[in-house]
């Protein structure tokens, strides 16, 4: 296989399974290493188990196993001073850094009147201020080395108006626009800032959503908004993968404020 990341460096948040750890493993295998975060803690919001220590710790074992190396911690993406703090040190071990993934999220499905004031924060929190404060950690050190590649985890609720979801959509809209306007920003250093926006995936996260059913069974209308074009219900890990690390490659070196959509579809209808 072609290695287009051997000696480079990619900081991913929520690294310990899903999504992040995808993206890490497909790295270090094309001779990439990593630095990852994840917080194995308790969301008060949450109807699905989140990452456990022995997942991160599965994920360096998994990095090291595909032929890189990682340094990996548990830590918050709502606190800036444990994301900088992580990315110190890694970039201590590995000199430099090149490639940003501000991958971790949560989400939830319930109607308007059942959002409490704590679900709404915790998801602002994690999934819009989280990306900003990951951006923001990362920026000095890509531009200390030149350049580099910033990509976001949106969703097709960073572009559409999903009903049941409305902390998760106002995040992921949120995340867009951090990716236009830094995208504009930090042009002139040679850093490229992208997102890649998902239908449903097939996580842990997207399988814990079993309220949306009962929901769309009270509201029938409203299920279209969720049919993919193609005819998929979700999407693999890999699918996703594929478009980040197309964005962290110098393939993508021209490429900067796109929303690359992985979603079967699921915009255009």
């Amino acid at each position: 296989m072609e290695s287009r990341f051997n000696g480079k460096v990619a900081f991913i948040t929520g690294v310990a399974r899903g999504q992040g750890r995808n993206h890490a493993l497909a790295i270090a295998r094309e001779g990439g290493n990593i630095i990852g975060i994840d917080l194995p803690a308790a969301y008060t919001s949450l109807d699905y188990p989140i990452a456990t220590i022995e997942d991160l710790d599965a994920c360096v074992d998994a990095v090291e196993a595909a032929g890189g190396r990682m340094v990996a911690a548990a830590a918050d993406v709502r606190d800036p001073s444990a994301i900088a703090d992580v990315l110190r040190l890694g970039v201590e071990e590995f000199g430099r850094l090149d490639i940003v993934c501000a991958n971790a999220g949560i989400c939830t499905a319930q109607s308007w009147e059942e959002v409490t004031p704590e679900l709404w924060q915790e998801t602002i929190d994690t999934n819009l201020t989280g990306v900003w404060n990951t951006f923001a950690a990362a920026i000095p050190h890509l531009l200390a080395g030149g350049g580099g590649a910033m990509i976001a985890t949106s969703s097709t609720a960073g572009v559409k108006g999903l009903p049941f979801f409305t902390p998760y959509v106002a995040a992921k809209h949120g995340v867009t626009g951090i990716v236009r306007s830094l995208a504009n920003e930090l042009a002139h250093a040679k850093i490229r800032v992208n997102a890649v926006l998902p239908t449903g995936v097939a996580t842990t996260m997207t399988m814990g959503l079993g309220k949306l059913g009962p929901l769309l069974a009270e509201r029938p209308e409203l299920g279209a908004l969720f049919q993919n074009a193609l005819p998929v219900p979700v999407v693999d890990l890999d699918d996703v993968t594929e478009a980040v690390l197309y964005l962290a490659s110098d393939a993508a070196r021209y490429v900067t404020g796109m929303e690359l959509t992985v979603n079967a579809g699921a915009t255009i209808r």
